[in-house]
């Protein structure tokens, strides 16, 4: 079934992998600082993340919230994490909340984690069946400024979740690449995420029913640190790509059968 979706920071990265797989799945309302310079599917709504006037306007008629925006860059500075993640983050739940919005999907990611990540235990954390791999379940450990706006983030979405009944998701998004993973980059290609698998699983986001879930965001590498359970259990992601099916060309090869 179709829902009505705000789609925060439209004009990214990671909005573009979602639409190019469900701009006809849904009912879309795209919100970004910045006016469209392409077409786009549904309405567009030019607002920044940190006027709640206008975010709570955009929640008219949502059914499902997925935000993205803010500033990505990892070495932001305090001041621009404050003001674009951690307080427009609480600007998008506050208005989902007054909208009566039903569920609201926040795009954390891998920077929240990233201090697990040691010299010493890094090149261990890439084995095929590594006991050893993160699953949601653990503290945050950030590795710069952006990942503790993110690991906020998280921390917004379980008090709105627990003191207004809000249904939350945050995803971990790994290293999406449009394509074919990184290369020569085995960090990047064991959290590769594809945009085919980002669309699927921003839709089964959509779809699903839970209630505070943290998930990582990659796909079915077999050299990973991430554990795709939750997101398998919770949402029932099925993620089709895997880093190491990479032919050397600008495509994902198909596995033997």
């Amino acid at each position: 079934m179709a829902q009505s979706v705000l789609l925060t920071g439209a004009a990214g990265r990671v909005g573009s992998a979602i639409l190019d797989g469900l701009a006809d799945d849904h009912e879309w309302r795209l919100l970004d600082r910045d006016p469209p310079t392409d077409d786009h599917p549904g309405e567009f709504v030019v607002a920044d993340i940190t006027d709640g006037e206008a975010i709570r306007e955009a929640m008219d008629g949502i059914d499902v919230v997925i935000h993205l925006a803010g500033d990505p860059r990892p070495e932001a500075p305090w001041d621009s994490v404050l003001t674009n993640n951690i307080d427009g983050t609480q600007t998008v739940f506050e208005a989902a909340v007054d909208a009566g919005v039903e569920q609201v999907v926040f795009a954390s990611s891998n920077h929240a984690v990233g201090n697990y990540e040691t010299d010493e235990r890094t090149p261990g954390m890439y084995r095929p069946e590594d006991a050893y791999r993160l699953d949601g379940s653990e503290l945050p450990r950030p590795s710069n400024l952006y990942g503790v706006s993110k690991a906020a983030g998280e921390t917004l979405g379980r008090y709105y979740h627990d003191e207004h009944d809000l249904s939350v998701v945050c995803v971990r998004i790994g290293n999406l690449t449009q394509g074919h993973p990184p290369i020569d980059y085995e960090r990047g290609q064991a959290m590769w995420l594809s945009y085919r698998d980002c669309a699927h699983l921003f839709d089964r986001c959509i779809r699903a029913d839970y209630e505070y879930e943290i998930v990582y965001g990659i796909s079915d590498n077999d050299r990973k640190y991430y554990s795709l359970e939750r997101a398998r259990d919770a949402l029932d992601y099925d993620p089709q790509d895997n880093s190491a099916h990479y032919d050397g060309e600008d495509q994902v090869a198909e596995p033997d059968a």
